[in-house]
């Protein structure tokens, strides 16, 4: 590898300003224990904007000379090396001598790109006073291979697409802290065109509606192709398309595997149960899909139940059906969804799941924080009508009987009110509110 393009890859990682930054609510803690910081998540969800985003933070803090940022994916890296590591940090130790005695941040990119990676990571970690921050693609770099390839030297962060707070500040959408009638009829439209596009950073930028679909269609085939096909070297891709489309167009709805079988043998795709279950995981490790379990204190009764299951992003759903569908409280039930997970990357006591009881009364979100249930959601467009507002709430009490929480939330349209009920209070709130955490 030519030294040459070393130095100016780290001149410019000196020099050149970080483009425009959406800052992410996902916040990343270093740790003290000589762990690496590791960013996965779906493709085109920001990762690198993301790793900008820490070296701003550390620019700010005034440490600017001791970041260190490497494109592995760079065309002046072409079949760089386990062995060519080494020039990385060495070089910049020739540029900067005063590097060499103080905390230096490594930022390695795309890292997947060079076999063996992890051994030079831990190697450095071992010997040098730096802290590695990594992303790689999810089609090479899973959570569970990280932990196995990195020996527990590793702590790892999962980032989505942009929450709508995060879509609000790419649009430069401003707010004040009291909504006007039509500043809330403006947040209203901001959050249909949310849930109709999704929150991938390159389709809430662009502006035309067919880009966007453009997009979305080709982040689907890339996530089949290479994050799935090329990956696990499959065959049947009618099978594993077709399985996509299914689990798509399902959004919210109990998923049964053996029916997605039966129904395509009797197309003429053979395929086993068996090999659409893994298929079915390999979708969620690339964050394609985002499966919810069935509720349940007996950890078998979750793994054998049928999974309520979302797209990593709503934008996927009309990209499929070619148009926004008119069930606005399907596409809600998927941002909140989608959401919970986003939360979920940030605290790791947090897991997700829906509750269904024998009689069929059922609420679409269970929050276990723990032991203990702490929140029960449900997700309604509009509590208007006397028996839509009946079923919703004699699910969410008959399950705060059962799971014993009296945290119980109805997330709606645009309706808000609160309400005693049987010891506990039900909470009505907007999604826009939901979603961004604003009080007024």
């Amino acid at each position: 590898m030519r030294r040459e393009a070393i130095v100016e890859i780290i001149r410019e990682s000196q020099q050149r300003p970080l483009p425009d930054i959406v800052d992410r609510t996902l916040k990343v803690r270093i740790p003290r224990s000589g762990r690496a910081v590791t960013i996965i998540g779906p493709r085109r969800a920001g990762k690198t904007y993301f790793l900008y985003q820490q070296i701003k933070s550390i620019r700010e803090q005034g440490d600017e000379g001791r970041v260190l940022y490497v494109n592995l994916e760079d065309d002046r890296l072409l079949n760089v090396q386990l062995e060519d590591m080494d020039m990385f940090l060495r070089t910049f130790r020739e540029i900067d001598p005063e590097s060499a005695s103080a905390k230096t941040y490594l930022f390695l990119d795309e890292v997947q790109v060079v076999e063996g990676w992890e051994r030079y990571v831990r190697r450095v970690m071992d010997n040098e006073d730096v802290q590695v921050f990594l992303t790689g693609s999810s089609s090479r770099l899973l959570a569970k291979e990280v932990a196995t390839m990195m020996r527990g030297r590793s702590l790892t962060y999962t980032i989505l697409p942009f929450g709508f707070g995060e879509f609000l500040d790419a649009r430069g959408a401003a707010f004040g802290d009291h909504l006007s009638p039509g500043d809330r009829s403006r947040m209203l439209a901001y959050l249909r065109e949310f849930m109709t596009y999704g929150g991938f950073p390159e389709v809430v930028l662009e502006e035309a509606e067919d880009p966007k679909l453009r997009m979305l269609r080709e982040y689907v085939d890339v996530m089949l192709m290479r994050d799935v096909v090329e990956r696990h070297g499959l065959r049947n891709i009618m099978a594993l398309r077709t399985l996509l489309s299914r689990l798509i167009s399902s959004m919210g709805t109990e998923f049964s595997i053996n029916k997605v079988a039966g129904s395509l043998r009797s197309q003429g795709i053979k395929v086993s149960k068996n090999t659409l279950y893994d298929y079915f995981g390999h979708l969620e490790d690339a964050f394609a899909i985002l499966p919810v379990r069935r509720f349940s204190y007996k950890l078998r009764e979750i793994q054998q139940s049928l999974p309520k299951v979302y797209p990593v992003d709503t934008g996927l759903v009309t990209q499929s059906e070619g148009r926004f569908s008119d069930d606005l409280g399907r596409f809600m039930e998927g941002v909140v969804a989608i959401e919970l997970h986003r939360r979920r990357a940030a605290d790791p006591l947090m897991e997700i799941y829906y509750w269904k009881d024998d009689h069929g009364k059922e609420v679409d979100f269970v929050i276990k924080e723990g032991k203990r249930v702490t929140r029960l959601i449900q997700v309604c467009y509009d509590l208007e009508a006397l028996d839509t507002r009946d079923r919703e709430v004699k699910a969410l009490l008959k399950s705060s009987k059962d799971l014993g929480c009296k945290d119980l939330t109805i997330i709606t349209w645009d309706r808000e009110e609160e309400a005693l009920m049987d010891g506990g209070t039900i909470e009505a709130i907007p999604l826009w509110k939901w979603l961004t955490g604003r009080k007024k």
